[in-house]
């Protein structure tokens, strides 16, 4: 079993007892993966499973994702499928959490086979999501920033700050870092993690200091409001801005000016159009999906002046390669345990029978 198929006659040829086991990758699992194959290196190897399947994109079921909004933030689910696997995230947004010690964004997924509805995998992914967004934008960010970019500003220095920052060093070759946050502590916190990294940091004291000498831009902020983080003023000509903030109704990051300037690139204009930057505009405006450039039948960045534009909100085809990347490693010996968690009666027209049979064992 290789990491880019599940194939059925493998799935075919496990016994019913061994499907019920299924693969658990806990946090501490997925900390260990990582530090066993090495950030960038998966970092990278994620970017190639979510390019596979960007490039196959008509074979998927899509939807927008399923969301219940609240005062405070927002709990989602994520699920797409193609012929053979099935896969979900459920995962929140609740910019307060912080302040309450706890994390902005937690998330798990499962992987599962179509053939048969049994799970293949289940996993942890609060930082599998961190490290999927990252990749995502770097794939972008390489197709659509100017040639020899080396310099990101970072407006959002949070969670995601530092997998942006490895992603596009791993994936486009961004080395320097101009960091900005209305926390100074989150500043403080990013430019140490990154110095130890080998990047070069400049700590800036506005976003516009910020943006300065910057080819690519990158914005990240969670608070639940419509909030102009950037300026048209602020954004010269050739930049590649990489919006990852936001993501639901009525939040937003860029002034809409910036918009009508740039040629907006979007992963699924469904769900964009409810949550992303281009909510602020005419349902109309014309965007080009991503996954098109990727297969040749759209442009992408075609002039050096060219403001390009990824207004990211996350996809569930992102979280289906992620999954599909995990599932591959746990193939080859990564780190995990099996749960017991689907029932297995010697007959499986009797369920029944099975719990009459378990009583007195504890």
């Amino acid at each position: 079993m290789n990491d880019m198929n599940i194939s059925p006659d493998i799935l075919a040829a496990l016994a019913p007892s061994e499907l019920a086991m299924v693969p658990f990758v806990s946090v501490q699992d997925m900390m260990r993966l990582v530090h066993r194959e090495g950030i960038e290196n998966v970092l990278r190897d994620m970017a190639e499973h979510i390019e596979a399947d960007f490039r196959r994109w008509p074979d998927f079921d899509k939807t927008p994702r399923i969301a219940s909004h609240s005062r405070e933030g927002v709990i989602e689910l994520m699920p797409t499928a193609d012929a053979e696997l099935y896969g979900f995230k459920y995962v929140n947004g609740h910019p307060k959490n912080t302040k309450t010690g706890h994390q902005t964004v937690t998330a798990f997924g499962v992987l599962s086979s179509v053939g048969n509805g049994y799970p293949l995998l289940l996993t942890e992914m609060t930082l599998l999501t961190a490290l999927r967004t990252a990749a995502t934008s770097a794939l972008v960010g390489r197709r659509l920033m100017p040639e020899g970019a080396d310099t990101m500003a970072m407006i959002g220095n949070g969670a995601q700050c530092e997998f942006q920052a490895m992603a596009f060093r791993a994936l486009a070759g961004i080395s320097r870092l101009r960091l900005y946050d209305i926390d100074g502590k989150a500043t403080a916190k990013a430019a140490a993690n990154l110095r130890a990294q080998g990047f070069e940091i400049v700590a800036c004291g506005t976003a516009e200091e910020a943006v300065e000498g910057a080819q690519v831009i990158t914005t990240c902020t969670a608070d639940k409001q419509q909030a102009t983080i950037l300026t048209d003023n602020k954004v010269g000509a050739g930049v590649h801005i990489n919006a990852i903030g936001g993501d639901c109704p009525g939040k937003t990051e860029l002034h809409r000016d910036i918009l009508h300037r740039a040629s907006i690139f979007v992963e699924y204009p469904e769900q964009t159009r409810i949550e992303g930057e281009i909510q602020q505009l005419a349902a109309d405006h014309p965007v080009t999906e991503f996954w098109q450039v990727l297969e040749g039948t759209a442009e992408g960045r075609t002039d050096p002046r060219e403001i390009t534009l990824f207004d990211s909100v996350g996809f569930a085809i992102e979280d289906f390669s992620a999954l599909r990347y995990v599932l591959g490693r746990v193939r080859a010996g990564a780190p995990h345990v099996k749960l017991d968690m689907l029932a297995d009666p010697d007959d499986p027209r009797d369920l029944f029978g099975m719990l009459e049979r378990s009583k007195g064992r504890g």
